[in-house]
Protein backbone atom coordinates (compact mmCIF):
# COMPACT_ATOMS: atom_id res chain seq x y z
CA UNK A 1 0.00 0.00 0.00
CA UNK A 2 1.35 3.85 -1.00
CA UNK A 3 1.49 6.24 1.03
CA UNK A 4 -0.04 10.07 1.13
CA UNK A 5 2.76 13.15 0.85
CA UNK A 6 1.68 14.02 4.32
CA UNK A 7 3.10 10.61 5.41
CA UNK A 8 5.86 10.03 3.53
CA UNK A 9 7.12 13.60 4.66
CA UNK A 10 6.27 12.41 8.21
CA UNK A 11 8.15 8.98 7.84
CA UNK A 12 11.76 10.55 6.34
CA UNK A 13 11.99 12.83 9.50
CA UNK A 14 11.07 9.79 11.93
CA UNK A 15 13.56 8.05 10.29
CA UNK A 16 11.29 4.95 8.97
CA UNK A 17 10.24 3.31 5.43
CA UNK A 18 6.63 4.31 6.32
CA UNK A 19 4.17 5.54 8.66
CA UNK A 20 0.03 4.91 8.91
CA UNK A 21 -2.31 6.89 10.24
CA UNK A 22 -2.51 6.71 14.42
CA UNK A 23 0.94 5.91 14.78
CA UNK A 24 2.84 7.75 16.89
CA UNK A 25 6.12 9.24 16.13
CA UNK A 26 9.30 11.32 16.81
CA UNK A 27 10.13 13.71 14.03
CA UNK A 28 13.40 16.03 13.33
CA UNK A 29 11.74 19.64 12.58
CA UNK A 30 13.41 21.58 10.10
CA UNK A 31 12.35 25.10 11.65
CA UNK A 32 10.64 26.34 14.47
CA UNK A 33 8.75 29.23 14.65
CA UNK A 34 6.69 31.56 17.49
CA UNK A 35 5.37 35.22 17.78
CA UNK A 36 4.89 37.80 20.23
CA UNK A 37 1.61 35.92 21.64
CA UNK A 38 2.89 31.94 21.95
CA UNK A 39 6.69 32.29 21.86
CA UNK A 40 6.86 34.03 25.45
CA UNK A 41 5.57 31.61 26.96
CA UNK A 42 7.85 28.89 25.40
CA UNK A 43 10.62 30.90 26.17
CA UNK A 44 9.85 30.71 29.99
CA UNK A 45 9.48 27.35 29.65
CA UNK A 46 12.48 26.88 27.88
CA UNK A 47 14.51 28.58 30.25
CA UNK A 48 13.03 26.66 33.44
CA UNK A 49 15.15 23.47 31.47
CA UNK A 50 18.71 25.40 32.08
CA UNK A 51 19.59 25.18 29.01
CA UNK A 52 22.86 27.31 27.26
CA UNK A 53 21.71 26.40 23.27
CA UNK A 54 18.80 25.94 21.49
CA UNK A 55 19.08 23.02 19.67
CA UNK A 56 20.17 25.06 16.54
CA UNK A 57 19.71 28.94 16.12
CA UNK A 58 19.64 29.03 12.48
CA UNK A 59 16.32 26.78 12.58
CA UNK A 60 14.82 29.08 15.34
CA UNK A 61 12.36 31.98 13.71
CA UNK A 62 11.00 34.89 15.64
CA UNK A 63 8.43 36.86 14.38
CA UNK A 64 6.83 39.82 16.68
CA UNK A 65 3.99 40.22 14.50
CA UNK A 66 0.63 40.67 16.29
CA UNK A 67 0.35 43.22 18.27
CA UNK A 68 3.17 45.23 16.46
CA UNK A 69 3.94 47.45 16.60
CA UNK A 70 3.34 47.46 20.20
CA UNK A 71 -0.01 48.88 20.84
CA UNK A 72 0.52 49.37 24.49
CA UNK A 73 2.93 48.62 27.22
CA UNK A 74 2.10 44.76 28.16
CA UNK A 75 2.32 44.46 24.31
CA UNK A 76 5.98 46.29 24.54
CA UNK A 77 6.88 44.16 26.64
CA UNK A 78 6.42 40.66 24.47
CA UNK A 79 7.79 41.86 21.85
CA UNK A 80 10.93 42.47 24.35
CA UNK A 81 11.13 39.03 25.42
CA UNK A 82 11.71 38.11 21.93
CA UNK A 83 14.04 40.48 20.88
CA UNK A 84 15.93 39.93 24.40
CA UNK A 85 15.47 35.96 23.67
CA UNK A 86 16.67 36.10 20.10
CA UNK A 87 20.02 38.03 20.99
CA UNK A 88 20.99 35.67 23.69
CA UNK A 89 20.91 32.58 21.91
CA UNK A 90 22.45 34.03 18.67
CA UNK A 91 19.13 33.17 16.87
CA UNK A 92 19.25 33.97 12.92
CA UNK A 93 15.66 34.49 12.07
CA UNK A 94 14.54 37.18 13.94
CA UNK A 95 12.33 39.76 12.15
CA UNK A 96 11.70 43.66 13.64
CA UNK A 97 9.30 46.29 13.04
CA UNK A 98 10.36 47.94 9.46
CA UNK A 99 11.92 44.57 7.98
CA UNK A 100 9.12 42.73 10.17
CA UNK A 101 5.64 40.96 7.79
CA UNK A 102 2.56 39.19 8.78
CA UNK A 103 4.88 35.80 9.89
CA UNK A 104 3.28 33.50 7.39
CA UNK A 105 3.42 35.70 4.66
CA UNK A 106 7.21 36.37 5.65
CA UNK A 107 8.59 32.95 5.92
CA UNK A 108 7.62 31.81 2.23
CA UNK A 109 8.96 35.02 1.15
CA UNK A 110 12.31 34.50 2.92
CA UNK A 111 13.63 31.09 1.36
CA UNK A 112 12.45 29.86 5.09
CA UNK A 113 9.93 26.99 3.71
CA UNK A 114 10.59 24.21 1.32
CA UNK A 115 8.74 21.14 -0.19
CA UNK A 116 9.35 18.14 1.76
CA UNK A 117 10.02 20.01 5.49
CA UNK A 118 8.51 19.55 8.88
CA UNK A 119 7.63 22.89 10.14
CA UNK A 120 6.06 23.59 13.50
CA UNK A 121 5.05 26.99 14.79
CA UNK A 122 3.40 27.94 17.64
CA UNK A 123 0.27 29.63 15.76
CA UNK A 124 -2.24 27.86 14.13
CA UNK A 125 -1.76 29.03 10.58
CA UNK A 126 1.44 27.45 10.24
CA UNK A 127 -0.36 24.89 7.97
CA UNK A 128 -0.45 27.74 5.39
CA UNK A 129 3.05 26.12 4.48
CA UNK A 130 1.96 23.31 2.69
CA UNK A 131 1.01 25.41 0.61
CA UNK A 132 4.51 24.52 -1.02
CA UNK A 133 4.96 20.94 -0.35
CA UNK A 134 5.73 20.81 3.42
CA UNK A 135 4.07 19.11 6.25
CA UNK A 136 3.84 22.63 8.53
CA UNK A 137 1.46 22.44 11.78
CA UNK A 138 0.56 24.69 14.33
CA UNK A 139 1.45 23.51 18.00
CA UNK A 140 1.24 24.83 21.79
CA UNK A 141 3.90 26.96 22.85
CA UNK A 142 5.30 23.97 25.63
CA UNK A 143 5.54 21.79 22.49
CA UNK A 144 7.29 24.68 20.63
CA UNK A 145 9.78 25.01 23.95
CA UNK A 146 10.73 21.34 23.93
CA UNK A 147 11.67 21.21 19.74
CA UNK A 148 13.92 24.50 20.63
CA UNK A 149 15.52 22.81 23.07
CA UNK A 150 15.60 19.23 21.05
CA UNK A 151 15.20 19.57 17.62
CA UNK A 152 12.21 17.05 17.64
CA UNK A 153 8.25 16.60 18.31
CA UNK A 154 6.43 13.63 18.67
CA UNK A 155 3.19 13.36 16.28
CA UNK A 156 -0.09 11.23 15.33
CA UNK A 157 0.28 10.73 11.96
CA UNK A 158 -3.05 11.93 10.42
CA UNK A 159 -5.37 10.55 8.26
CA UNK A 160 -5.75 12.43 4.97
CA UNK A 161 -8.97 13.46 3.25
CA UNK A 162 -8.19 14.63 -0.50
CA UNK A 163 -10.09 17.38 -2.08
CA UNK A 164 -9.98 17.15 -5.90
CA UNK A 165 -11.52 20.85 -7.71
CA UNK A 166 -12.38 19.94 -11.19
CA UNK A 167 -13.19 22.07 -14.02
CA UNK A 168 -12.21 25.81 -14.16
CA UNK A 169 -12.64 28.90 -11.66
CA UNK A 170 -14.99 31.20 -12.42
CA UNK A 171 -14.49 35.56 -12.73
CA UNK A 172 -13.49 36.57 -9.48
CA UNK A 173 -13.23 33.43 -7.64
CA UNK A 174 -9.82 32.70 -5.80
CA UNK A 175 -8.48 30.70 -3.22
CA UNK A 176 -10.57 31.99 -0.10
CA UNK A 177 -13.75 30.99 -2.34
CA UNK A 178 -12.84 27.50 -2.73
CA UNK A 179 -11.87 26.94 0.94
CA UNK A 180 -14.42 28.47 2.59
CA UNK A 181 -16.92 26.88 -0.23
CA UNK A 182 -15.16 23.11 1.12
CA UNK A 183 -15.14 24.31 5.20
CA UNK A 184 -18.72 24.84 4.67
CA UNK A 185 -19.70 21.23 3.00
CA UNK A 186 -17.36 19.31 5.73
CA UNK A 187 -17.85 21.48 8.93
CA UNK A 188 -15.73 23.06 10.68
CA UNK A 189 -14.66 19.63 12.91
CA UNK A 190 -15.10 17.88 9.16
CA UNK A 191 -11.39 17.58 9.15
CA UNK A 192 -10.08 17.29 12.82
CA UNK A 193 -6.53 16.10 13.26
CA UNK A 194 -6.00 15.09 9.62
CA UNK A 195 -4.36 16.09 6.36
CA UNK A 196 -6.39 18.01 3.73
CA UNK A 197 -4.49 17.45 0.59
CA UNK A 198 -5.86 19.44 -2.74
CA UNK A 199 -5.84 18.77 -6.12
CA UNK A 200 -7.38 19.10 -9.34
CA UNK A 201 -7.86 21.33 -12.51
CA UNK A 202 -9.29 24.11 -10.77
CA UNK A 203 -5.70 23.72 -8.24
CA UNK A 204 -3.43 23.88 -11.25
CA UNK A 205 -4.69 26.75 -11.96
CA UNK A 206 -4.77 28.34 -8.97
CA UNK A 207 -1.61 31.18 -7.87
CA UNK A 208 0.80 30.08 -5.35
CA UNK A 209 -1.30 33.20 -3.12
CA UNK A 210 -4.27 31.33 -3.60
CA UNK A 211 -3.00 27.92 -2.59
CA UNK A 212 -1.44 29.65 0.68
CA UNK A 213 -5.15 31.33 1.26
CA UNK A 214 -6.41 27.42 1.42
CA UNK A 215 -3.82 25.74 3.29
CA UNK A 216 -4.15 28.89 5.57
CA UNK A 217 -7.30 27.86 6.26
CA UNK A 218 -7.31 23.88 6.76
CA UNK A 219 -7.18 24.64 10.64
CA UNK A 220 -10.42 26.05 10.34
CA UNK A 221 -11.67 22.69 9.35
CA UNK A 222 -10.04 20.92 12.38
CA UNK A 223 -7.25 19.80 9.64
CA UNK A 224 -3.45 19.29 11.38
CA UNK A 225 -2.27 20.22 7.54
CA UNK A 226 -3.07 21.72 4.78
CA UNK A 227 -0.81 20.30 1.38
CA UNK A 228 -0.69 20.28 -2.11
CA UNK A 229 1.99 18.49 -4.74
CA UNK A 230 4.77 21.39 -5.72
CA UNK A 231 4.32 22.14 -9.32
CA UNK A 232 6.06 24.05 -11.93
CA UNK A 233 4.52 27.15 -10.15
CA UNK A 234 5.82 26.33 -6.80
CA UNK A 235 8.95 25.54 -8.08
CA UNK A 236 9.05 29.01 -10.20
CA UNK A 237 8.09 30.71 -6.65
CA UNK A 238 11.02 28.49 -5.31
CA UNK A 239 13.76 29.34 -7.43
CA UNK A 240 16.10 32.07 -6.07
CA UNK A 241 14.58 32.27 -2.43
CA UNK A 242 15.98 28.47 -1.17
CA UNK A 243 19.50 28.31 -1.37
CA UNK A 244 19.56 24.77 0.64
CA UNK A 245 18.61 21.07 -1.03
CA UNK A 246 15.04 19.99 -0.67
CA UNK A 247 12.85 16.73 -1.88
CA UNK A 248 9.36 16.79 -3.38
CA UNK A 249 6.86 14.10 -2.56
CA UNK A 250 3.87 13.05 -3.99
CA UNK A 251 1.63 10.86 -3.13
CA UNK A 252 1.75 7.17 -4.44
CA UNK A 253 -1.65 6.28 -6.88
CA UNK A 254 -2.15 3.10 -4.76
CA UNK A 255 -2.26 5.75 -1.47
CA UNK A 256 -5.17 5.03 1.40
CA UNK A 257 -7.73 8.42 1.98
CA UNK A 258 -9.81 8.67 4.84
CA UNK A 259 -12.11 10.41 2.30
CA UNK A 260 -11.97 11.60 -1.19
CA UNK A 261 -14.26 14.81 -1.72
CA UNK A 262 -15.14 16.31 -5.64
CA UNK A 263 -15.91 19.56 -6.24
CA UNK A 264 -17.23 21.75 -9.67
CA UNK A 265 -14.87 25.04 -8.94
CA UNK A 266 -17.08 26.19 -12.59
CA UNK A 267 -20.14 26.03 -10.09
CA UNK A 268 -18.65 27.86 -6.99
CA UNK A 269 -19.05 31.61 -6.51
CA UNK A 270 -17.46 34.02 -4.60
CA UNK A 271 -18.20 32.79 -0.90
CA UNK A 272 -19.40 34.60 2.50
CA UNK A 273 -18.90 32.85 6.10
CA UNK A 274 -21.55 34.13 8.13
CA UNK A 275 -21.04 34.82 11.48
CA UNK A 276 -20.24 33.06 13.85
CA UNK A 277 -18.27 30.33 12.61
CA UNK A 278 -16.28 29.57 8.81
CA UNK A 279 -18.71 26.96 7.77
CA UNK A 280 -21.43 28.98 8.08
CA UNK A 281 -21.07 30.10 3.90
CA UNK A 282 -23.28 31.02 1.22
CA UNK A 283 -22.47 32.12 -1.96
CA UNK A 284 -22.24 36.37 -2.01
CA UNK A 285 -25.23 36.04 -4.67
CA UNK A 286 -27.68 34.94 -1.62
CA UNK A 287 -26.81 37.25 1.08
CA UNK A 288 -29.07 39.35 0.95
CA UNK A 289 -29.20 43.39 2.52
CA UNK A 290 -26.50 43.35 5.15
CA UNK A 291 -25.31 46.92 5.64
CA UNK A 292 -21.38 46.64 7.10
CA UNK A 293 -19.21 49.49 9.21
CA UNK A 294 -15.92 48.03 8.66
CA UNK A 295 -13.84 46.40 5.75
CA UNK A 296 -10.67 44.51 6.61
CA UNK A 297 -8.56 43.65 3.78
CA UNK A 298 -5.65 41.70 4.30
CA UNK A 299 -4.41 39.30 7.24
CA UNK A 300 -1.88 35.94 6.68
CA UNK A 301 -4.57 34.23 4.58
CA UNK A 302 -5.14 37.32 2.07
CA UNK A 303 -2.77 40.20 3.02
CA UNK A 304 -0.60 38.79 -0.11
CA UNK A 305 0.10 40.64 -3.61
CA UNK A 306 -2.44 39.10 -5.75
CA UNK A 307 -5.27 39.86 -2.76
CA UNK A 308 -3.79 43.66 -3.05
CA UNK A 309 -3.94 43.50 -7.06
CA UNK A 310 -7.90 42.36 -6.84
CA UNK A 311 -9.10 44.70 -4.52
CA UNK A 312 -7.13 47.39 -6.06
CA UNK A 313 -8.77 46.82 -10.26
CA UNK A 314 -11.82 47.06 -8.12
CA UNK A 315 -11.55 49.85 -5.73
CA UNK A 316 -9.80 52.47 -9.22
CA UNK A 317 -11.43 55.66 -9.63
CA UNK A 318 -14.40 54.89 -7.05
CA UNK A 319 -14.86 55.89 -3.38
CA UNK A 320 -15.31 54.10 -0.18
CA UNK A 321 -19.06 53.86 1.26
CA UNK A 322 -18.81 57.21 3.46
CA UNK A 323 -20.75 54.77 6.44
CA UNK A 324 -17.67 52.10 5.90
CA UNK A 325 -13.80 52.28 7.11
CA UNK A 326 -11.76 50.62 4.96
CA UNK A 327 -8.55 49.37 6.40
CA UNK A 328 -5.88 47.32 4.40
CA UNK A 329 -3.06 45.78 5.68
CA UNK A 330 -0.13 44.00 3.30
CA UNK A 331 1.53 41.02 4.51
CA UNK A 332 4.90 42.44 4.34
CA UNK A 333 7.42 45.07 3.58
CA UNK A 334 8.37 43.45 0.53
CA UNK A 335 4.64 43.70 -0.68
CA UNK A 336 3.97 46.90 0.99
CA UNK A 337 6.64 48.23 -1.58
CA UNK A 338 5.73 46.15 -4.51
CA UNK A 339 2.05 47.14 -4.09
CA UNK A 340 3.89 50.74 -3.85
CA UNK A 341 5.70 50.62 -6.52
CA UNK A 342 2.43 49.20 -8.76
CA UNK A 343 0.20 51.91 -7.40
CA UNK A 344 -2.11 50.11 -5.42
CA UNK A 345 -1.30 52.09 -2.29
CA UNK A 346 -1.76 55.37 -4.01
CA UNK A 347 -5.54 53.60 -5.35
CA UNK A 348 -6.12 52.61 -1.80
CA UNK A 349 -5.63 56.29 -0.34
CA UNK A 350 -7.57 57.90 -3.29
CA UNK A 351 -10.26 55.77 -2.56
CA UNK A 352 -10.31 56.35 1.36
CA UNK A 353 -8.78 53.20 3.01
CA UNK A 354 -6.61 53.21 5.35
CA UNK A 355 -3.25 51.62 4.93
CA UNK A 356 -0.91 50.16 7.42
CA UNK A 357 2.39 48.76 8.63
CA UNK A 358 2.15 44.48 8.15
CA UNK A 359 0.49 43.01 11.50
CA UNK A 360 -2.29 40.80 12.43
CA UNK A 361 -3.26 43.81 13.99
CA UNK A 362 -7.37 43.62 13.59
CA UNK A 363 -7.56 39.71 13.09
CA UNK A 364 -7.84 38.63 16.52
CA UNK A 365 -8.59 41.68 17.86
CA UNK A 366 -5.47 42.62 18.88
CA UNK A 367 -5.43 46.61 17.57
CA UNK A 368 -5.44 48.32 14.56
CA UNK A 369 -9.61 48.01 13.79
CA UNK A 370 -11.52 46.70 16.66
CA UNK A 371 -15.04 46.62 16.66
CA UNK A 372 -17.77 48.00 18.39
CA UNK A 373 -20.97 46.66 20.06
CA UNK A 374 -23.55 46.23 17.17
CA UNK A 375 -20.53 46.90 14.14
CA UNK A 376 -20.11 44.71 11.72
CA UNK A 377 -17.14 43.87 9.42
CA UNK A 378 -16.76 42.01 6.07
CA UNK A 379 -13.26 40.93 6.26
CA UNK A 380 -10.69 38.87 4.66
CA UNK A 381 -9.18 37.16 7.65
CA UNK A 382 -9.85 33.68 8.31
CA UNK A 383 -12.15 33.88 11.97
CA UNK A 384 -15.31 34.75 12.87
CA UNK A 385 -15.61 33.38 16.24
CA UNK A 386 -17.69 35.54 18.79
CA UNK A 387 -15.84 38.49 20.28
CA UNK A 388 -12.92 37.48 17.20
CA UNK A 389 -12.29 41.51 16.11
CA UNK A 390 -13.57 42.99 19.12
CA UNK A 391 -17.07 43.32 21.34
CA UNK A 392 -18.45 40.13 21.87
CA UNK A 393 -22.00 41.74 20.61
CA UNK A 394 -20.14 42.76 16.94
CA UNK A 395 -20.19 40.47 13.98
CA UNK A 396 -17.65 39.28 11.75
CA UNK A 397 -18.55 37.94 8.08
CA UNK A 398 -15.56 36.29 6.04
CA UNK A 399 -14.82 36.85 2.18
CA UNK A 400 -11.71 37.16 -0.22
CA UNK A 401 -10.29 40.03 -0.99
CA UNK A 402 -12.98 40.92 -4.56
CA UNK A 403 -16.21 40.74 -2.38
CA UNK A 404 -14.26 42.74 0.40
CA UNK A 405 -13.45 46.01 -2.25
CA UNK A 406 -16.93 46.05 -3.75
CA UNK A 407 -18.60 45.87 0.16
CA UNK A 408 -16.17 48.55 1.24
CA UNK A 409 -17.84 50.82 -1.70
CA UNK A 410 -21.36 49.81 -1.57
CA UNK A 411 -21.94 49.76 2.50
CA UNK A 412 -22.94 46.50 2.32
CA UNK A 413 -21.93 42.80 1.16
CA UNK A 414 -21.70 42.68 -1.93
CA UNK A 415 -20.76 41.08 -5.13
CA UNK A 416 -17.96 42.46 -7.38
CA UNK A 417 -19.96 42.77 -10.46
CA UNK A 418 -21.61 45.22 -8.28
CA UNK A 419 -19.35 47.97 -8.66
CA UNK A 420 -17.69 47.14 -12.39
Amino acid sequence: MGMTMTEKILAAHAGLDEVRPGQLINAKVDFVLGNDITAPVAIEEFRKLGLERVFDPERIILVPDHFTPAKDIKSAEQAKILRDFAREYGIKHYFEIGRVGIEHCLLPEQGLVAPGELIIGADSHTCTYGALGAFATGVGSTDMAAAMATGELWFKVPETILFNYYGHLQPWVGGKDLILYAIGDIGVDGARYMAMEFTGEAIAELSLDGRFTMANMAIEAGGKNGIFAPDAKALAYLEGRVKRPYKIYTSDPDAEYAQVKEYDAGKIAPQVAFPHLPENVKPVTEVGEILIDQVVIGSCTNGRLEDLRVAARLLQGKKVHPEVRLIVIPGTQEIYLQALREGLIEIFIEAGAAVSTPTCGPCLGGHMGILARGERALSTTNRNFVGRMGHPESEVYLAGPAVAAASAVRGRIAAPEEVL
